[in-house]
This record gives structure tokens, sequence and C-alpha cells, in this order.
């Protein structure tokens, strides 16, 4: 059986080594020309998705990179009112451990062999068990898994369905090497995660494990062209943070100081996800795995569904391995009713982050009763 994935990205990595440490072998094919072709991004909370890695064989390595003390929380509203602060005991168990995006799509990347991951491959379309490539190129399969996140292309193959914008855009700065340069700041924002929220805005300042604090602001009830008529103008990094600072009033002036200390990457993304319990019947040779299949709100959950997507899939193709429509089968009955819940348990969490008295909603999650 021949295995394609399309998708270089924790999932599609995930996939690809459980089925090696299964005996399995598969090919990923990743649009980008190397794995260092851009950034790929700021912290994550892996907490479910251990147990994909204790699956790969991976565990101990995670525990290596990860970050116990990115479980610090700090929660405050607009107004400089601290809510609540979470300061992780250093004997702490590695429940929710923060790690770098780029460090563990290296790691997976390194438990497999060079020849599995065949950069520079863009895919177009697949037909009659080919792959085409934008470049001309093309591959056999047997079973195409879909790896390819929002805007996926195999996602086609099996659904009409399309990510919707959901009212929220958020702007991404950051501060390099923070504790050299502002160490008030630093100390400020702390070793984890830092929230201000409320007033349909929100800011989340992320202390990353190369010294960088990446800060996402989000403004919640907007349109999907709101970037086109924010006045912010993002050709000017210097004035787009005043821009933003103007957007910000009545906030506390350290909030405000934040986005001054920013460097000049400043990248608008708006959110979109699929609809929440999407399915399809399925379908002998594809299926979908981590955002292709399930985009859900920015909220914690969908890394880690994409690396229990890959090491799943991995297993149950590794319990069937001369009947793969009944391995798929098997993954996506489970995987539905897995990534619905955690969607519905996401869209709970961005309709709280969406209200007007957010911060104290918010407080009455993480603290109830």
């Amino acid at each position: 059986m021949t295995i394609a994935i399309v998708g270089a990205a924790l999932g599609g990595l995930a996939l690809a080594r459980v089925l090696r440490v299964n005996d399995i072998d598969a090919v990923v094919y990743e649009r980008e020309s190397s794995r260092g072709a851009r950034g790929q991004g700021g912290m994550l909370d892996i907490h479910s998705g251990q147990r994909a890695l204790r699956e790969a064989g991976l565990i101990d390595e995670f525990y290596a990179i990860a970050r116990g003390e990115g479980q610090d929380m700090r929660l405050l509203e607009p107004d400089g009112t601290l809510l609540l602060q979470e300061d992780t005991p250093e004997d702490a168990p590695l429940l929710r451990p923060e790690v770098d995006r780029a460090d563990l799509r290296d790691l997976l990347l390194d438990s497999l062999p060079e020849h599995a991951v065949r950069w520079g491959h863009a895919f177009e379309f697949a037909d009659n068990g080919v792959l085409h490539f934008a470049d001309g190129s093309s591959a056999t399969y047997d079973l195409l898994v879909g790896a390819d996140g929002a805007g996926s292309r195999v996602r086609a193959l099996l659904t009409d369905a399309r990510p919707a914008h959901i009212g929220q855009n958020i702007v991404e700065l950051g501060i390099p090497d923070i504790d050299r340069t502002h160490p008030d700041l630093a100390a400020m924002v702390g070793r984890g995660n830092y929230w201000v929220l409320g007033n349909g805005l929100s800011l989340a300042a992320q202390r990353n494990g190369d010294g960088r604090v990446r800060i996402g602001l989000s403004f919640y009830n907007t349109a999907e062209d709101w970037f086109a008529t924010s006045g912010i103008p993002f050709d000017d990094p210097a004035a787009a943070r005043a821009r933003l600072i103007d957007l910000l009033p009545g906030w506390d002036a350290r909030f405000t100081a934040l986005i001054a200390a920013c460097d000049d990457t400043v990248v608008p993304r708006s959110i979109t996800t699929l609809p929440v319990g999407l399915t399809w019947p399925s379908t002998p040779g594809v299926t979908l795995i981590g955002d292709a299949a399930h985009l859900m709100p920015p909220v914690g959950e969908g890394a880690n569904m994409a690396l229990l997507d890959g090491a799943l899939l991995g297993l149950a193709l590794a319990a069937h391995p001369d009947d793969h429509p009944a391995a798929v089968r098997e993954y996506e009955r489970e995987m539905f009713e897995r990534t619905s819940a955690a969607a519905r348990m996401s869209a709970d969490i961005q309709e709280l982050l969406m209200s007007p008295d957010a911060g104290q909603k918010m407080l009455a999650f993480f603290q109830p009763g």
C-alpha cells in the first residue's frame, strides 16, 4: 500500500512517524521548499496531544523541549484589574506544557528518514490514484491523506464545506529578546500566557522559548473585510502600532506600552472555521486530518486534535494493514466524535471571548463555583 500524506505540519508528520514505528512506509508531500522556508508560529499548549507523542515513541524528547513554566497564566481587564494569576510550581506535572511549534515540528521531522518528506511539492489535484503537483510532476497512491490545513485542496474530494469567517480579526506582533530589551515588560508578562480581555477586544501575550513575546491583538465582532476599513497601515509598522494603540481607548498604559515596544513584524490574520460536527461519507482511498478536517477557533485544541488524528489513523492502518478502507472508517468514526466535542468546546470559549464582559466570564470558566 502506498500512503501519500499532503502537508508536513504536525498532523501529517505524526501520522508518518506512527506508521514508521509500526513498520509502514509513507511519503509526505509539502509545498514549502524546506523545513525553514517560513516561520512556524508561536507556542502550543500540548495536553491531549501527548498521547500521540507517546504512540510515536517521542514523549521523553517532547518533555525535554517543553516548558512547564509556560503553564503560568495572568488574566486582566483592560483597566488593569488583575483577575487571576496562576504560577506553576517547579515540580508541577507537565499536564499542559507549552512548546514552540517549530521545535515540535523539528522533533517530528528528525524522527523520520530524510526521504520521507518531499519538499517543494505543491499539491494541485488527484485523480485515478495519481497526485498532480504544481511543478508538473506526479505520484501514485493507494491512500491519500489530506493534512494540508485550513485551505486544504484534498478536502474537496470529500466535502463541499469551506472555512467561514467567525467575526474575529487578529493582528500579530512581537517583542524580541524581551528580558534584555524591556525587562519591565518581561516581568509584567511573566513566564507563560498573559491575557487582557474585555470590551470586544483581547490582548494575548505569550512568552516563547527563544525569548520573544508574541502578541495577538484580537478584534471581535468584526467583518471579514475589517482590515481594509480599520485604518491600520500594515505597510508602515510604526504607524500601524500607533493606530492599534488608538483602537484601545481607555486601556491601561501598561498594555499599550506592550504594543509600542513591538518590532516591525505586524501581521493581519482573519479567523475562519469549518462547521462544528462536519462529517462526510467514508470514501475508499482518501481521508483528512487536522485543520483540513475540523478547523476550529484558535483556543488551544487544534494542534492537539491534529496530533491525535495522525497517531490514531496510523494505529488504525497498522491494525488493518490489508484493509485500509476499514482502517479509514474506524479512524473517521472516532475522529468525528472526538473532534466534534473539541470544536463545540472551542466554539463555547470563543463565544465567551467575544462577549463585552469576557474577563469576568473567563474567570468563571477557569474558577467555576
